[in-house]
């Protein structure tokens, strides 16, 4: 059974219009009125130097032995992304589009070194694997909008937090399905959706099958429906439910408090849930796991300290569709410390150096701790099950500057340094990863 299905999206349109108030449609201009164009240029160079015997095995060092594989990947590339959204047409129900287009160039990297994710392979483990010189996509969506409720099909980027698409490589990932949003009451943000493909993010292919991220399971197709409820300044709820269609159901929930103190300080608690059961044909195995964090910080000045502890309580790895599809504390640069029975501590600081008379300059670092990992207590049968790997350990520690030129012909661009140091106790190698992202953003209409 899924969860939402494109008849009951459209149904919803037409019962929103029964009660809805003055909303945004009353104020649609036109679609070409209130059309917009932008034009995001990021440059990304992305290093990954394994550690303890690891070794690349994407690419060309799929055909080759181990012991003969490249122990790093490296890719460095340039892209372009275009997005039109067009306004609405006046009326009662008002039409509008939407599109895109992206496209990349590869800068440097080799067929040993590629897997780094900002590059397409071509015959991937395969001794002729290939990583093209340049490479596009195009895609839109056609979107009607009654009050302030809207539904849209086509290609387009969800971030519910049971299916979220990714932009954490060159281009982002795209999903193709339907998608229905609704403002009708002050403060409450509701949506549903139903997608059966996606395009990877660094997949050229509109028609890529659901895999979730971990197992690498198929699902025919995902379903959700939720929303946010601003309850006053302060405290915000959210609540979700999804299916991946013959693998598993999940449930999300979270609440959010920020509490004011004397100028310039403040205090905010996050808690964040996922509940994880298998459907269908269970084609991941049994699932029963429940994934939670609580995280804790406090601003003062130009400063920010944060305290998080993360559970996995289930015998499986907490997975998901999607690759920001998972809304919990020490979800960070390298690891996600979601494997099962995992739990792990994180403390962050965080420096806005605008204080200092550097505004557009700030500085982070974090370091994550987990342990009590155990994968021998999953479904034997299943895809999260490794026979002896338990009571395992790990940690990652992360460092990062971003500025942002604040006026002049160079406003908003960005330069992003990020490095990782990630070490496991023996199911997993360690990794020393390093990112250079550099953005520039142009409204062009």
């Amino acid at each position: 059974m899924n969860v939402v299905k494109p008849s009951l999206l459209a149904l919803a349109v037409t019962a929103a219009s029964q009660f809805a108030v003055a909303g945004q449609q009353q104020e649609a201009n036109g679609f070409i009125e209130d059309s917009s164009l932008n034009l995001l240029n990021r440059n990304f160079y992305m290093n990954r130097d394994f550690h303890d015997g690891g070794s690349n095995g994407e690419g060309i060092n799929g055909s080759k032995p181990a012991s003969e594989r490249n122990g790093y990947r490296e890719e460095w590339a340039h892209g372009a992304m275009l997005n039109f959204a067009s306004g609405f047409t006046q009326g009662t129900v008002g039409f509008g589009a939407d599109a895109f287009a992206y496209g990349g160039v590869k800068l440097d990297t080799g067929r040993g070194r590629v897997g780094a994710g900002l590059l397409p392979i071509s015959n991937n483990k395969t001794a002729d694997a290939e990583v093209p010189d340049s490479f596009g996509e195009i895609g839109g969506a056609v979107k009607m909008r009654v009050s302030s409720t809207e539904l849209k099909y086509g290609e387009q980027r969800p971030t519910a937090p049971v299916f979220a698409m990714g932009d954490n490589r060159l281009l982002p990932e795209v999903a193709t399905g339907f998608q229905l949003s609704s403002r009708e009451f002050d403060k409450l943000f509701l949506e549903a959706g139903h997608f059966t493909a996606y395009n990877g993010r660094n997949s050229t292919n509109s028609d890529d099958a659901l895999t979730s991220s971990y197992a690498g399971v198929e699902a025919d197709s995902i379903d959700f429906i939720g929303g946010s409820y601003k309850v006053n300044d302060n405290l915000s709820l959210m609540a979700y439910a999804s299916e991946a269609e013959e693998v598993w159901r999940q449930y999300f929930g979270r609440a959010a408090y920020v509490l004011p103190l004397a100028d310039k300080q403040a205090l905010d608690f996050t808690l964040a849930a996922y509940k994880t059961s298998d459907e269908g044909e269970a084609r991941a195995g049994e699932i029963d796991t429940t994934s939670w964090s609580a995280r804790a910080g406090y601003a003062f000045g130009p400063h920010k300290l944060s305290l998080a502890y993360q559970k996995i309580d289930g015998d499986e790895t907490f997975d998901f569709y999607g690759v920001d599809s998972i809304w919990l504390a020490n979800s960070v640069q390298y690891a996600e410390f979601n494997r099962p029975n995992e739990r792990s501590v994180q403390v962050r600081y965080d420096l806005n150096m605008s204080d200092f008379g550097v505004p557009g300059l700030t500085l982070m670092t974090r370091y994550i701790k987990g342990d009590q990992i155990d994968f021998t207590k999953a479904d034997p049968t299943g895809l999260y099950f490794r026979a002896g790997v338990d009571d395992e350990k790990r940690w990652e520690r992360d460092v990062e500057a971003k500025y942002v030129v604040q006026s002049g012909s160079a406003k908003n661009l960005s330069l992003r340094l990020r490095q990782a140091t990630y070490r496991a106790s023996s199911f997993d190698k360690g990794t020393d990863e390093v990112r250079l992202i550099i953005e520039y953003p142009l409204s062009l209409l």
